[in-house]
């Protein structure tokens, strides 16, 4: 992803630290390379977060440490998500009562791109 892509998926998760090696394993070895296999994906690249995160809620801010990982995922368009191949992709279900996640997709707003603010 060298250039900023018209269309992502972007995958947000919390992992319980018990079983958050296991995961990452399984999400490197077996998820990422399944998504990476389908039709209309074009590449991904995975995060963690480091330190805290900061939340604001009702103009009140809050630091709280968080640990998160996403993944963005360049795809062709929400159509992607819906290929035969994308929907036969093995899911994270034996996880799923260890892990607090948020899948969206997202599309550029015609060509608006975030200019570099000052200083």
């Amino acid at each position: 992803m060298s250039e900023f892509p018209a269309c992502v998926l972007i995958v947000t998760a919390e992992v319980d630290p018990q079983v958050e090696a296991e995961w990452n394993r399984w999400y490197d070895r077996v998820h990422v390379p399944d998504v990476l296999a389908c039709p209309g994906v074009h590449g991904g690249r995975r995060y963690v977060s480091s330190g805290e995160a900061s939340l604001s809620e009702n103009g009140e801010r809050r630091a709280v440490p968080r640990k998160m990982y996403t993944t963005v995922y360049e795809i062709t368009g929400p159509e992607a998500l819906q290929t035969p191949q994308f929907l036969a992709m093995r899911g994270w279900h034996q996880f799923a009562p260890h892990v607090r996640s948020s899948t969206q997709v997202f599309m550029a707003r015609g060509d608006q791109r975030a200019q570099p603010g000052p200083g």
